[in-house]
């Protein structure tokens, strides 16, 4: 059981630094509210379950290539910067009241699992930590413990996926339309921010 928490905490240690999908829901969670904003979690949680499987059948030894790995940089530079320059634009239209009819659920959980599943940072965490884990795991354990544990990191995921849905909406009960603005905008330029650095480190692989 110490084992099993110890894994959700994992999950939760994995999930909690500031990335551009913190960003993008902290946006979603103060422009429509909770469930576009968990929907967004919802989404990259799906992209994990994806990068997990690779790893775990062991084609993910494709994604060395170099030409594939500029390509995932490359298009998660694209995804993370029309995503930030959206959620610029969107910040002068915020509206204190819910506005969740205005906004696609399926388009808060496709916009999670594009950030997610091209990002070259989460493609390395899956090899390295999760390839790591699933070695040592499977030299101790019979497969149905490597499934449980991979459960609970995924569990710990969840949690802060449903933690960080409830702080952006809470920003969005309590703050006035600046304040909601101000955050909205830091959050769009976050993710251009991250977007750019994608962007190098895809001239970096094809170039240098």
């Amino acid at each position: 059981m110490v084992t099993f928490f110890g894994y959700v905490f994992l999950g939760l240690s994995l999930a909690a630094p500031i990335g551009p999908l913190n960003a993008a829901q902290l946006d979603k969670g103060i422009k429509s509210g909770f469930i576009h904003a968990w929907l967004v979690g919802i989404g990259s949680i799906i992209a994990d379950i994806i990068f997990m499987l690779t790893v775990y059948f062991g084609v993910i030894h494709f994604l060395e290539v170099p030409m594939v790995q500029a390509f995932l940089w490359s298009f998660g530079f694209f995804v993370l910067i029309y995503t930030g320059v959206e959620g610029l634009k969107g910040a002068g239209k915020i509206e204190t009241r819910s506005s969740d009819k205005r906004e696609s659920a399926g388009r808060s959980f496709f916009s999670g699992f594009l950030i997610s599943i091209s990002n070259p940072l989460s493609i390395l965490f899956w090899l390295g930590i999760y390839g790591s884990i699933l070695a040592q795991t499977t030299t101790k354990y019979s497969t149905n413990y490597v499934i449980l544990y991979s459960c609970a990191i995924f569990l710990g995921l969840f949690i802060w996926d449903l933690t960080m849905a409830g702080v952006a909406s809470s920003f969005r009960r309590f703050l006035s339309g600046n304040g909601l603005k101000y955050i909205s905008v830091f959050s769009g330029l976050s993710l251009i921010g991250f977007g750019i650095y994608f962007g190098i480190q895809a001239i970096r692989v094809l170039f240098f």
